[in-house]
């Protein structure tokens, strides 16, 4: 015998028991329909953020839709060993309790440790969410079969010549004393000064003045450019200028580089301090000087004045701003706002440093997922993406995979005692390798650098279906159907997948990237801490329910926009459900027949005709909006339904037209309403389908006869026009309405008490 619900919505009391009532379902099923998607792996140090819980919930929303309708579907899970971020945490803990001399691989163990205790908290935050991944699946980016993956890989594109060891330009983060990739900065506008500095020409008495930010670099200045057009400086083109307190004379060389309207129109060349400055010196065969240690202290070398030597940068800024006054070499000093790189952990300015490093020849990778996007063998939605896209790839920079940290990937090479570099996946090889060319195996020294994590994350379509291995996940769920991500990361993790995966394999990764937009709040600013406007999505699903957040989500993900929300959707969101509840109560408490199986549907009535054919049109509008990606039309049409169709029109119908086929056909129309709306809010549907119809889930494809129930929709127009007249009567647009409903069907006009309604 069914349980009354409780008066009152209460997600708290049955949302985790949903969830472990229906996860034995997340898993592959048996059939020929395929569909997969790979979980962006979060961070183990990481916690759900808002636009977390955006991209799970649009990818759970595809994964439940699919499986519902009868594909195997894979939702492939993990999580990401997150280098820096991760070592910071254990190190952290480490200092805490006093141990702060381990070994290498003492310390590699106690991450395995903490992680093995306090990490993967995100994993339950998913589960808390509502995400149906296909958890005995779950991977982690540094577990064996990922290792082996990724050695395989590096050794492999080392081979082809795709991976090389070169000295160049990287963010260096001083703190943590290890390059970082562009993603790991967070760039502010901070008040800066721009110094008019005066080098004199050499062998005469005239100068030429430059414009920096960064006086201390300048004993790594090479050369002075003048764009060839400026006839200010064509006299000077080919004379050298003398670096201040120095001796050291530098060239006055010609590249447009300069631009004749910013500063003087002179800049000085910095290749080792600066990216732009390293491409000039590249094209015009200009020296590489490094003055800065790894903790950007000026070095003590023949370049450096030596009341400078092994001073902190910014410090020797103020030594050497004072000095150039003192001797009439400061033609001024100007305030100005400028973009300043700081590392995201260690809150320290990142500075451009030289150094040897692993570099990816991306530019060669970059050419076929370039062209594939080209030929639409992987689109991009919402479309304007694509431009991103082609602008990064067209101008791609080899990518600095090394990483002078602990916890990660360790690089799979080598080095001898005269510079030879041995690269194998394994030291057993590395060391057969080194009996060939006639090395002592106690000469080799393994290299101590780790691998970027997007190294790894970039791997993550084909190494957790199995590869380098052909395996059955492999050839049945790749390419992937889908990606769906944050605009943010297109560079960092869509591209690697893509050149990565396209060259092991030669297929695309997936065949759509749908890329959503960022969620502000209701003003539209960035969410932050300081402006304390974050919408902290465990404290929402607390007090609101995790399928009141799904829906605000979905309902707010307009292709191409920001998602403008804040708690108040939310709370609307669950009034909404809430209307759900209370309709399933009423049909409860009014006797209404229960079976989501109904064996022989023919009804008589127009009014029962039509609220078939209305949920066969809200089936049909869904399908459309999942293939188009349309997750905020998914949510309108379902809430449109209920609220306009099913509460506010049929159920008051119902206690007019109180026959056995009304409770048939609304119960049933009911259940289907709540197989179609599981996907977006899975929680209620599956509680209320197992409370009122004896169903354990909907999360899988369940044998129903909506869309294969004959409608005449002559007949849908008919009572269609009866529902938009007795609106009109109930808005008082017409007045005599009893005149009025005698075009109808006599059916219809026994219903004449729905227009006193309001």
């Amino acid at each position: 015998m069914q349980q009354i619900l409780n008066k009152t919505y209460d997600p708290s009391s049955f949302e985790t028991e949903v969830y472990n009532r229906s996860e034995k379902e997340f898993e592959l099923q048996n059939s020929n329909n395929v569909y997969s998607i790979m979980m962006p792996p979060p961070n183990i140090t990481g916690n759900l953020h808002v636009g977390h819980a955006l991209t799970y919930t649009l990818q759970d929303i595809l994964v439940r839709f699919y499986r519902q309708s009868g594909y195997n579907v894979l939702w492939q899970p993990g999580t990401d060993h997150a280098g820096i971020a991760t070592q910071m945490v254990v190190e952290r803990k480490l200092e805490q309790e006093g141990q702060t001399t381990l070994t290498r691989d003492e310390f590699i163990e106690q991450v395995w440790k903490w992680k093995q205790q306090s990490g993967d908290i995100i994993v339950k935050q998913q589960r808390r969410l509502g995400c149906s991944a296909c958890w005995t699946r779950s991977r982690f980016t540094m577990d064996e079969g990922m290792s082996k993956a990724v050695a395989h890989a590096f050794v492999q594109l080392f081979k082809a010549g795709l991976i090389y060891r070169d000295k160049r330009l990287v963010n260096w983060d001083y703190k943590f004393k290890t390059a970082i990739s562009d993603l790991e900065i967070v760039n502010k506008e901070e008040k800066g000064t721009l110094w008019y500095i005066k080098y004199q020409i050499a062998d005469n008495d005239e100068y030429i003045t430059i414009a920096t930010t960064r006086p201390e670099t300048m004993f790594g200045d090479v050369a002075i450019a003048v764009n060839p057009n400026d006839d200010r400086y064509k006299s000077m083109h080919g004379m050298f200028a003398i670096i201040p307190f120095t001796d050291r004379k530098i060239p006055i060389i010609c590249d447009e580089h300069a631009d004749m309207g910013k500063g003087t129109g002179a800049v000085k060349i910095t290749p080792a301090h600066d990216y732009n400055d390293f491409i000039v010196g590249k094209r015009n065969n200009l020296p590489m000087i490094n003055i800065f240690d790894e903790n950007i202290h000026l070095l003590k070398n023949e370049y450096v004045p030596e009341f400078l030597a092994g001073i902190f940068a910014k410090k020797a800024r103020k030594i050497i701003v004072e000095k150039l006054k003192e001797n009439n070499l400061l033609v001024k000093a100007e305030e100005i706002m400028h973009s300043v790189p700081y590392g995201d952990r260690s809150n320290v300015v990142i500075e451009p440093f030289l150094t040897d490093q692993w570099f990816v020849d991306a530019p060669q990778l970059a050419k076929e997922a370039l062209s594939a996007v080209e030929q639409k063998k992987t689109c991009f939605i919402p479309e304007k993406w694509v431009n991103t896209y082609y602008e990064w790839m067209k101008n791609i920079q080899p990518w600095c995979i090394s990483r002078q940290i602990i916890w990660g990937h360790q690089i799979p090479a080598w080095f001898g005692p005269n510079g030879e570099i041995i690269v194998e996946e394994t030291e057993e090889k590395a060391f057969k390798q080194a009996d060939k060319l006639g090395i002592q195996h106690t000469k080799l020294i393994r290299d101590k650098d780790v691998l970027d994590t997007w190294f790894s994350s970039g791997l993550w379509p084909i190494a957790t279906l199995g590869w380098p291995e052909k395996t059955e996940e492999l050839e049945k769920f790749y390419p992937t159907t889908v990606l769906i991500t944050g605009f943010d990361i297109i560079f960092f993790w869509v591209a690697r997948m893509m050149m990565m995966c396209m060259y092991f394999t030669g297929k695309v990764p997936f065949a759509d990237v749908y890329i959503h937009a960022l969620v502000r709040d209701e003003k539209g600013q960035k969410m932050s801490k300081s402006k304390g406007n974050v919408l902290d999505p465990l404290v929402l699903m607390d007090k609101y329910g995790a399928d009141a957040l799904r829906f605000t989500l979905s309902f707010f993900s307009v292709p191409g926009c920001d998602l403008k929300i804040c708690e108040d959707n939310v709370k609307i969101s669950r009034n909404f459900i809430t209307k759900i509840w209370n309709a399933a109560r009423f049909l409860q408490y009014n006797n209404f027949i229960f079976s989501k199986n109904i064996e022989e549907i023919n009804p008589k009535s127009l009014l029962c005709k039509w609220l078939l054919g209305k949920a066969q049109m809200l089936q049909q509008q869904i399908n459309d909006d999942v293939k188009n990606y349309r997750f905020d039309y998914i949510a309108k049409d379902i809430q449109v339904f209920l609220r306009e169709i099913f509460c506010d029109f049929f159920i008051e119908c119902s206690k007019i037209a109180d026959t056995t086929e009304v409770k048939q056909i609304a119960s049933y129309v009911f259940f289907e309403f709540l197989r179609i709306s599981h996907p977006v809010i899975p929680f209620v549907t599956d509680y209320l389908v197992h409370e009122l119809y004896e169903s354990d889930t909907l999360t899988t494809k369940d044998s129903h006869k909506l869309m294969s129930i004959k409608i005449n929709y002559d007949e849908i127009k008919i009572v269609d026009n009866f529902v938009n007249t007795v609106h009109k009567i109930r808005s008082n647009d017409i007045t005599n309405y009893e005149e009025e409903l005698k075009q109808f069907p006599d059916e219809l006009q026994a219903l004449h008490k729905i227009c006193t309604i309001r």
